[in-house]
């Protein structure tokens, strides 16, 4: 059976395709380098990270991109010859300020084509399409033709900021788009209009789009014509799969979906759903990936199986089940001369500013940077959270010798969201362990626990996780754990818990980080890294 989501935790916006008898998703990481996630599979059940295509600095510099910004709304195809990857650098989203509306309707959409003869070898550097909306998509049409789609966005007063589908030829041999762009489809009055895919088969042109926002009213729209430029006309259902208006579907947020087909001719959709915390209706894993297979009608449209157009938390696979790829170590010992795959930065692709795994062998070196949420050398590495229930555990050697120096363990979603557990030094307290909160939803902005002193030499923290509720510890290694009395609420860590005029696309994190305000750039080491995943428990241990 596959269970859904088959990608956990933050992997937003998939694109499908089929090469032979493998498939890869691609999915968005915003602020998070290198970008693009792309996963493989043969059985569809099982999936395995196995490529960040946007690793240079040539391809991609989010350094100034605001928080979930960056990379939108990736498209993988193949042509039969090649592997081609669409996707969109955001450098601009709605409000200057917290609250105010300065160019709140203002956006910068950058969008690219980078290709390559293998999924995981070295991907071109990109050539720059347009930046006149974003969630760009790359069809090929049978006769060779190769047409880019793009949501047009509107910024003039009045107007739908979501204007519409847009088509332009683009052409490999001038790489760059060609004759007129044309509007395509306007959208339903449910809005939104984005995602766009555009597929043929028997005579029609089908085009699936997001729309509803992708929150809790996202949806998969359909609409089809005999012409490739339209008109369009809608589904008779009008959306293919949502589960706005059902609050007792297994999978929330259902949309922004793409299609596959089988080498038997089975059609598959992979799209983006959210998983809410019990009783709190926030998704701290971010936006995830599902899949389920699909039908066509006698009418030449798409419907789910049953027809009910709900997303499936459980369906059977395909084919033949290829066996579950092997976790990753819970513990990362950081003596490989790369990250181990399951960690990532922030923003910078010059990753050496940040931190090293040479000049300590063994050991993540920090170097510390700008402050939490600075949106340009930040010193945080992590990974995702995929559970609602972990234990994550470090082990850190850091001296600081004032308080514009820190380093520590923490719990992110963005600036101004997150739990940092970290160790720091001030006249008064010497060496001392605190939590700093970053609070969307309170009006202080910012809390801080009481200053715990903690001895000089190497320190182990920890964090445990059970659904919203978050609480910290430390010790000398081979000691007793020492817990901290205050318990967090680990739901803030979420799309749903905001500022005013945010962006907030991406999921939890855990992680390391190391800041160093006085610009001295003093660095904390990191032994090892430990995240396992677990089942509820009342209290911590």
């Amino acid at each position: 059976m596959i269970r859904n989501p088959i990608l956990r935790g933050f992997n937003p916006d998939p694109s499908i395709c089929r090469v032979g008898e493998d498939y890869y998703i691609a999915t968005s990481t915003f602020e998070w380098f290198p970008g693009v996630q792309i996963h493989h599979s043969r059985d569809l059940a099982n999936w395995r990270l196995i490529a960040r295509p946007l690793n240079r600095a040539s391809q991609l510099d989010m350094r100034g991109d605001p928080d979930s910004c960056g990379v939108w709304a990736p498209c993988l195809s193949h042509d039969g010859e090649r592997f081609h990857l669409i996707y969109t650098d955001v450098k601009r989203y709605g409000r200057t300020t917290v609250g105010g509306a300065s160019g709140a309707s203002l956006r910068d959409f950058h969008n690219y084509l980078v290709t390559c003869d293998t999924i995981d070898g070295d991907w071109s550097d990109p050539v720059h399409l347009n930046s006149s909306g974003f969630d760009p998509s790359l069809f090929h049409d049978a006769d060779g033709g190769k047409w880019l789609l793009n949501m047009l966005w509107d910024h003039r007063p009045g107007r739908k900021r979501f204007a519409g589908i847009v088509i332009q030829r683009y052409s490999p041999e001038e790489r760059r788009l060609t004759g007129e762009r044309r509007m395509i489809f306007e959208g339903t009055p449910l809005g939104f209009t984005e995602a766009p895919h555009l597929y043929r088969r028997g005579g029609y042109y089908y085009l699936i789009t997001a729309e509803g926002g992708t929150q809790w009213n996202h949806a998969v729209t359909m609409a089809r014509s005999r012409s490739l430029f339209g008109p369009y006309e809608l589904h008779p259902h009008g959306q293919i799969l949502t589960a706005r208006d059902r609050p007792d579907a297994p999978l929330m947020r259902a949309g922004h979906a793409d299609l596959v087909e089988t080498p038997e001719g089975e059609t598959w959709m992979v799209y983006l759903c959210g998983r809410p915390l019990p009783n709190r209706g926030r998704c701290v894993l971010g936006r995830e990936t599902a899949i389920q297979p699909m039908r066509w009608g006698d009418d030449g449209w798409l419907y789910t199986l049953d027809g009910s157009g709900l997303p499936q938390l459980e369906i059977p696979s395909p084919g033949l089940f290829e066996g579950t790829p092997p976790d990753p170590a819970p513990r990362a010992e950081f003596d490989a001369p790369d990250l181990p795959a399951e960690f990532q930065w922030l923003r910078t692709p010059h990753p050496e500013t940040i931190f090293s795994l040479s000049a300590r062998p063994g050991h993540l070196r920090l170097f510390g940077r700008e402050s939490l949420g600075s949106l340009f050398a930040q010193a945080l590495v992590a990974r995702r959270q995929q559970a609602f229930c972990y234990s994550a555990a470090c082990s850190m050697d850091f001296a600081p010798r004032h308080y514009q120096q820190s380093a520590g363990l923490i719990a992110w979603y963005n600036g101004s969201k997150y739990h940092y557990l970290h160790i720091s030094h001030d006249k008064a307290e010497g060496r001392h362990l605190r939590v700093m909160s970053a609070l969307p939803d309170s009006p202080a902005g910012d809390a801080w626990t009481p200053p715990v002193p903690v001895p000089e030499g190497p320190v182990e923290l920890r964090v445990e996780v059970d659904y919203d509720r978050l609480r910290f510890a430390w010790r000398v290694p081979g000691r007793e754990w020492h817990w901290l009395p205050e318990q967090f609420d680990a739901s803030i860590l979420s799309d749903e818990a905001t500022l005013p005029g945010a962006a907030n696309f991406t999921g939890a994190f855990v992680g390391m980080a190391c800041q160093d305000t006085s610009g001295a750039g003093l660095h904390a080491d990191f032994d090892w890294f430990d995240y396992r995943e677990r089942e509820y428990r009342a209290a911590a241990d």
